[in-house]
């Protein structure tokens, strides 16, 4: 193999082995973005090419819900393939067997299009293309909530993290996040957390059908037309769950607390029934998901063991969230 960038020479031949169903493999490059699987978008001599993701291999620093989150990804894909108006990769290949590389691998279509980040887009009020890209993304979701599954919680048949009820399966959710934090010395309020979960478990069980949320519908897992802001695909489903539609709005800006904006639900209520945001339930559920934002995403700057000059203030952002969903549940 050759042209390859930032891909040590052991990898190069593992990754043409476990591709070897597809072609043989001439070239890989090392994509950044992520921050948890490693992906490569590989080449073949025929011109074609995929995209490799793979599991991290040091399963001692995951989350409890990270684990098995290609094998999840995988799944999602398939079940997304003939979904109108969900433009998803395709899956090629999944090894699983660990034999050739030492985790999970997952091999994919190569999708067109620009990381929504990359297209320059202005606001939406004076840039059309932004406009029509939260519409599309508010109806990417109603479509993907049309999908609904057979209980609550992560879509990975092996996690615990799933109950018949999605106050049950939150709750494993959140206590999961708790015990993480408590194994890796992170101060958290967890007695507060669970004292509010429990004022609140009436509010979760009013959610009564699991339905198919992304939870990470951000501009780096989405590409657009830049000359027109349609959206044309979307990526990285791993931490997808069975639960609440009304999360989805929460995991697509996990570090806001603004309003959701307008032209998203305007779009979610072009394909489907939007959540109604005057609604007092709804909004406590919107709390309650970035209090679960905050807490995952804080827990994990310690096993992560992030580096650079955003961490501090990084930090401080989940800190102030969490408090402030805290005081807003009160």
């Amino acid at each position: 193999m050759d042209g390859e960038r930032d891909v040590a020479t052991d990898q190069l031949a593992a990754l043409a082995a476990v591709l070897s169903p597809l072609g043989r493999a001439v070239g890989a490059e090392r994509l950044t973005g992520g921050m948890f699987a490693t992906t490569f978008l590989v080449t073949f001599d025929d011109g074609s090419d995929a995209v490799v993701k793979t599991a991290p291999t040091h399963e001692d620093r995951l989350l409890t819900y990270e684990h098995d989150l290609v094998r999840s990804e995988a799944l999602v894909y398939r079940l997304l393939a003939d979904v109108p108006g969900v433009p998803v990769p395709r899956v090629l290949l999944e090894d699983m067997t660990r034999s050739v590389w030492p985790g999970d691998v997952v091999v994919a279509s190569r999708l067109g299009g620009t990381p929504w980040g990359e297209c320059g887009l202005g606001t939406v009020d004076d840039d059309p293309r932004a406009a029509r890209a939260q519409h599309e993304l508010g109806a990417l979701m109603g479509r993907l909530h049309q999908v609904t599954g057979p209980v609550f919680g992560y879509v990975g048949e092996a996690s615990p993290l799933r109950a018949g009820t999605w106050a049950e399966a939150f709750g494993l959710m959140v206590e999961a996040a708790l015990g993480d934090a408590e194994r890796w010395a992170v101060p958290v309020p967890a007695d507060e957390v669970r004292a509010t979960l429990a004022r609140h478990r009436l509010t979760l069980d009013q959610v009564r059908t699991p339905v198919l949320v992304h939870t990470d519908l951000w501009p780096g897992n989405l590409f657009l037309d830049p000359a027109t802001g349609e959206l044309v695909g979307v990526i990285d489903p791993e931490r997808a769950l069975w639960g609440d539609p009304v999360l989805e709005l929460v995991g697509a800006d996990q570090l806001g607390r603004g309003p959701v904006p307008t032209g998203l639900l305007t779009g979610y209520a072009s394909v489907a029934e939007a959540p109604d945001l005057d609604d007092q339930a709804v909004r406590a559920r919107i709390e309650l998901y970035r209090l679960y934002f905050a807490l995952i995403m804080r827990v994990e700057l310690v096993p992560r063991a992030y580096t650079g000059d955003w961490v501090d203030g990084h930090r401080t952002t989940l800190e102030t969230n969490l408090r402030a969903a805290l005081d807003s549940l009160a």
